[in-house]
């Protein structure tokens, strides 16, 4: 299969060619948190670099959960000309352009103020980071309602503004994979216990977000092959609700893996020199081809074009590629000339897993801000510098954060 060949969606809407721009956690909202002109100036690079769909990084359904203290909120149309014009900046190339909308659940640091929400009232569990999160509260049946309709209001929102559809996450340990997972997942009700009853909320929600949008706006989904825990979700549960939502209108799945207590999306000791290693979810994403109704779309380390035509070869019909567009974002127009550049970040071998994960994504936000400041990425980057200006960079932006809160008369009293 050409990767420059067009996917037509079962909505009827056409992606261009068959590499995405996979969402990454961009963290660059405005004071409003709102997106920011840099945030602009990013999405403007991935658009002129020939990527068929733009995923966007984490958009949040509730300006009370959040996934980092600088990222983007869509919770009522009060900075809506802020949208449109993100969507039509990376739409005028002709890709689509798709909002990721979340709610993190227990992943949200206790320093941003606000309690946390989650199935189960089960802490994380990440050795002396443990501290940096609450324990959440178990969701009352209010609560659930209240996030079923956030996430409707926020995908209507997206389609007032322009963008050609939304992406529902519902991988990496956040809320909606909390749900899936029977890890964090202890409750006796319908929301919890069989996976059916876990996966009930996602459902929900695909169903409810469907039923409020046009017909030719985007629904997809963001759901893990595998939580990469042991007693967690594993490759047969993702296999059965990839069944379930064959039944609702969803227009494609995404498939990665992990949470923050094991990060697998990041691809530790995966040295790149094999397809296996290098596509390290396709293994999963062939077993789930082969049952979906929908599109699937596989992400996690794809840097080289040869290796994106195997997975297309596998039958998988998209190729999400992260990490590589940060470095590179021209990547796809270069592969379609002939150009087979292969970006790639030197690895990180400290023994604590944890702060590795943190330096990876430290290293990864560093390329994005030199993307939006339109200067040159710098991959060889110390991963203990970048994680020392992150670490800084959060505690300022926590602060205003909770500021910002205040002022909304929203902090935890």
């Amino acid at each position: 299969m050409n990767l420059f060949a067009p996917l037509v969606l079962p909505n009827g809407s056409t992606i261009p060619n068959r590499i995405a721009k996979a969402a990454m956690e961009e963290n660059m909202a405005d004071a409003e948190h709102a997106p920011s002109e840099q945030l602009l100036r990013l999405y403007q690079a991935w658009a002129e670099g020939g990527a068929g769909l733009l995923i966007s990084g984490n958009v949040m359904v509730d300006s009370r959960a959040m996934t980092g203290p600088s990222g983007v909120v869509l919770e009522d149309d009060a900075q809506l000309a802020r949208f449109e014009h993100w969507a039509r900046i990376g739409r005028a190339r002709g890709a689509q352009f798709w909002l990721q909308i979340n709610h993190p659940g227990r992943q949200m640091q206790a320093n941003l103020g606000q309690p946390t929400w989650a199935p189960s009232a089960v802490a994380l569990e990440l050795g002396k980071l443990s501290k940096r999160f609450a324990t959440p509260l178990a969701m009352t049946q209010a609560m659930i309602d209240e996030a079923i309709a956030r996430f409707v209001r926020t995908a209507r929102l997206a389609e007032r503004a322009g963008f050609s559809g939304v992406q529902i996450h519902a991988a990496h340990g956040y809320l909606l994979s909390q749900f899936l997972s029977p890890l964090t997942n202890r409750r006796s009700d319908q929301w919890g216990g069989s996976l059916e009853n876990r996966a009930r909320l996602l459902l929900e929600i695909v169903k409810a977000v469907r039923a409020e949008v046009a017909p030719g706006f985007a629904v997809a989904v963001k759901l893990n092959s595998a939580d990469f825990q042991r007693g967690g979700f594993s490759a047969d549960d993702a296999q059965q609700v990839v069944r379930l939502l064959g039944e609702l209108k969803v227009d494609l799945v995404e498939l990665s893996g992990g949470s923050y207590e094991a990060p697998a999306m990041q691809g530790e000791a995966r040295d790149g020199r094999t397809l296996a290693r290098e596509a390290y979810f396709l293994e999963f994403a062939r077993e789930i081809r082969a049952l979906a109704s929908m599109p699937v779309m596989v992400t996690g380390g794809i840097r080289r074009a040869p290796v994106a035509e195997q997975v297309l070869a596998s039958g998988v019909e998209m190729v999400g590629i992260g990490t590589a567009l940060a470095i590179d974002p021209n990547l796809p127009r270069d592969w379609q000339r002939g150009q087979h550049n292969a970006p790639q970040l030197p690895p990180i071998t400290w023994g604590n897993k944890v702060l590795a994960s943190l330096a990876n994504m430290a290293v990864v936000k560093h390329q994005l801000r030199k993307l939006s400041q339109g200067r040159d990425t710098h991959p060889r980057v110390s991963p203990l510098w970048a994680l020392l200006q992150q670490q800084l960079s959060d505690m300022r932006r926590s602060r205003q954060y909770r500021r910002w809160m205040a002022r909304r008369g929203l902090a935890n009293g």
